[in-house]
């Protein structure tokens, strides 16, 4: 009898665990058995890591093996894991010394020709081989540049299984696969990418909602933008990720794993540096929006927004169940999706824009062209839930634009850069003030230090909370009121929020003025 051991990881959600690979070799009849808890996919592997092997123009061995995958109670899942069983049944045939697997974890799915083809996931493998106390990992070839992004690990890139196996059987790692100078092509993608970008100064004549998306990019605000069709909401919201700042490292590497897990990872450029947007169609489903799938979930369009933009456009259009969804990520920031192969977390910190017309005719012009009844109306804007929209920060009405609106607001508008730069002094100024606490935005505050250490002047708030006596506003719509005033304190670089931006913050979600 042989035994050998070689190491993998098994991913749930965005954390990967190690995964102990062993291979026994025994006198009885010749076959292949995986134990473990493994899938189909990884059932299958048996087949395709025989095929590989032989097709290396190495022996299979004739003996009765068996593949434990530990720890055996946890499900595992996917192709990863071809990588370390084809070597480690080489190892217990004496094929590769065992030494060479030592500190070394491999993953990348084999072909029958014996290619190592890419696989997803590898950033938080990565993560989990460091954190593992490994050193050294194999990737596929196609997986290298994402696998560099964790710094204190040496990434093998592995084209084949032969060149694999001359690697450990030399103790070098394999040649070629040379490294690419990351931050250039970042810049690069960074630059093309800046050619494509769309303009805030576009949107002409809604003054209001240009200031709300401002707002919502100082602040991280959840935005509701309502209006006649043509007014500009899709417009806005298309502009509103040039408003915001560059993702820095550690957020950078958080989007980067999600998208990687995800399988959606752009193979040219391994890290994410600007906040993704996402704009799901009206006919998703609960689980494409929040996550999920049989077996393991998998993350959802919320998730691969993370730390960028989240936007609905037709929200109405949206099955109920799938709006409300999203009010536990609204909270908590993040998702976690109860399957039968355990517990799935994915990081979900966005920033919600919801767009819809005022009515489902969503005909465009003066107000007798809608041929729907105020009872029609309300129903159709009633499928926003009331505990949904007061979640949301801002609430916009986009008023129909006139020739001459357009013609008057030309000296008003301001480009991209211009409003990003304000948002960036904005920002600044909240981390400034946050230093020391675990919050980066304002609209992180909890409402007992809303109302404690950063409460306004009592003067200040008269207007918002009359509107709360008047049934206006929640208390919990009080807090963002509250929060938003704090938001255009930073824009205007002033050092505590005044009655004029309580006002305007009381303004930019009912739409009443105080």
């Amino acid at each position: 009898m042989a035994l050998a051991r070689a190491w993998s990881v098994a991913l749930t959600g965005v954390r990967g665990q190690i995964v102990e690979v062993e291979a026994d070799l025994a006198q009885g009849i010749p076959g292949l058995t995986i134990v473990g808890l493994p899938d189909a996919a990884l059932s299958e592997s048996r087949d395709r890591v025989r095929a590989a092997i032989q097709n290396s123009r190495e022996e299979w061995p004739q003996k009765r093996i068996t593949l434990g995958l530990s720890p055996a109670t946890l499900p595992k899942r996917g192709s990863g894991f071809d990588l370390s069983m084809a070597v480690a049944i080489l190892c217990a045939a004496g094929r590769v010394p065992a030494s060479a697997l030592h500190d070394l974890v491999l993953f990348g799915e084999l072909g029958l020709d014996g290619q190592v083809r890419p696989i997803r996931g590898v950033l938080p493998a990565t993560l989990a081989a460091s954190l593992g106390g490994f050193s050294k990992v194999a990737v596929p070839r196609d997986n290298a540049a994402e696998a560099r992004l964790i710094a204190d690990v040496e990434v093998w890139p592995v084209g084949s299984l032969v060149e694999l196996l001359a690697s450990l059987r030399c103790g070098e790692p394999p040649a070629g696969g040379e490294i690419v100078d990351l931050a250039s092509v970042v810049a690069a993608r960074e630059a093309a990418a800046a050619g494509g970008l769309v303009d805030l100064a576009d949107v002409l004549g809604q003054p209001t909602g240009r200031r709300a998306v401002e707002v919502a990019a100082a602040g991280s605000h959840h935005t509701f933008l309502l209006g006649d069709p043509g007014t500009g909401k899709t417009m806005l919201a298309a502009r509103l990720p040039g408003l915001l700042p560059k993702l820095g490292y550690d957020a950078a590497l958080e989007v980067t794993a999600v998208h990687s897990v995800a399988g959606v990872l752009p193979v040219e450029c391994p890290l994410i540096t600007r906040p993704p947007f996402r704009d799901p169609h009206h006919t998703t489903s609960v689980a494409a929006l929040v996550g999920g799938g049989s077996g393991m979930a998998r993350p959802g369009q919320a998730s691969l927004a993370h730390r960028g933009v989240l936007f609905l456009d037709e929200a109405p259009e949206f099955a109920s169940g799938v709006l409300d969804a999203l009010r536990q990520p609204l909270e908590s920031g993040q998702v976690s999706i109860a399957r039968s192969g355990g517990v799935a977390v994915f990081p979900a910190q966005f920033l919600l824009v919801l767009a819809a017309n005022p009515c489902g005719c969503a005909t465009a012009g003066t107000p007798t062209s809608c041929t729907c009844s105020p009872l029609m109306r309300r129903r159709y804007l009633a499928k926003l839930s009331g505990p949904l929209l007061d979640r949301v920060d801002l609430q916009v009405r986009m008023d129909p634009v006139s020739r001459a609106d357009l013609l008057a607001d030309r000296a008003n508008v301001e480009p991209t850069e211009v409003v990003a730069a304000r948002v960036g002094a904005a920002r600044d100024r909240a981390a400034r003030r946050f230093a020391g606490t675990p919050w980066h935005t304002n609209s992180e505050i909890p409402g007992r230090e809303l109302r404690g250490r950063w409460a306004p002047a009592r003067p200040a708030v008269k207007a918002a909370e009359r509107a709360l006596d008047l049934g206006r506003l929640s208390a919990r719509g009080l807090d963002r009121v509250l929060r938003v005033a704090w938001t255009l304190a930073d824009l205007a670089d002033v050092d505590r929020p005044g009655a004029d931006e309580v006002d305007e913050a009381l303004y930019l979600r009912t739409g009443v003025a105080a």
